[in-house]
């Protein structure tokens, strides 16, 4: 008994002066996957990061996102050579290189995207040509990317990027092809802040909750005819100050 007592006193003392570690930390919630499959010049693709994507930095939604980038989209690889052919051209696939050199050359999320943001703007504006002036907008060194598009490793990026978009399941049918944790969105991709949200485990953060409160979510999952379980909306009660709507949208296909 005694020596028992003993024990529970050093213990005390122990824990009273911080050298026993405090329990680990439980982790928080898992980010969504989101997965944007695209290739430069498709005007659907520019429009969407643009116009759609590029808002989940702006919203804070990103704070609940894993977001991929990869950009080849339609491409095909051809010949002993591994030689790409882009569906809009050659210009294409210097872009769709120029943009998988960034996000190699600044693997932080904020930096690669805000490089491709830009470019993209110029693509809707039909300036691809200029885009290198995105390196000074966007206050980056060209070095590392200009070192790389055309090179071999560029080659090997966009090669990779090429494996990574055949080995869909289901295959894309067209671009933007987005994927939220692990599921197609086909031609509803607009709304895909919708999905992250529903697929998020957590306390839903403020962009979710005012999406919510724009387009209600219907909690009984309907089977859409491509055998991919979606959300459906009550678009009834949109309110008629949100900018914007749901509609159907064409992309590019193969």
């Amino acid at each position: 008994m005694a020596r028992d007592l003993r024990l529970f006193f050093v213990l005390l003392v122990i824990s009273a002066a911080g050298l026993v570690p405090p329990p680990a930390a439980a982790a928080g919630p898992a980010k969504v996957p989101l997965a944007l499959y695209y290739e430069s010049l498709c005007p659907y693709c520019s429009r969407f990061i643009v116009n759609h994507l590029a808002g989940i930095f702006d919203d804070g939604l990103i704070d609940i996102v894993d977001l991929l980038l990869v950009p080849y989209g339609n491409a095909h690889v051809r010949g002993e050579n591994n030689t790409i052919n882009c569906q809009h051209g050659p210009y294409e696939c210097i872009l769709n290189n120029v943009e998988a050199c960034a996000i190699d050359a600044w693997p932080d999320l904020n930096v690669h995207f805000g490089f491709i943001n830009c470019v993209e703007d110029l693509v809707m504006n039909n300036k691809q040509e200029e885009w290198e002036s995105c390196f000074k907008k966007q206050n980056l060194d060209p070095k590392p990317v200009m070192e790389c598009y055309g090179s071999e490793h560029g080659q090997k990026l966009s090669l990779e990027y090429g494996k990574q978009t055949d080995a869909l399941v289901p295959p894309h049918k067209y671009v933007p092809w987005v994927v939220v944790d692990g599921e197609p969105l086909y031609d509803d991709y607009e709304n895909f802040e919708a999905y992250v949200c529903k697929a998020y485990k957590g306390h839903p953060p403020k962009a979710c909750q005012e999406l919510t409160r724009q387009y209600p979510i219907v909690e009984q999952v309907v089977k859409a005819s491509n055998g991919v379980s979606y959300d459906s909306f009550d678009l009834e009660e949109l309110d008629d100050n949100v900018d914007g709507e749901i509609k159907m949208v064409g992309a590019d296909g193969n």
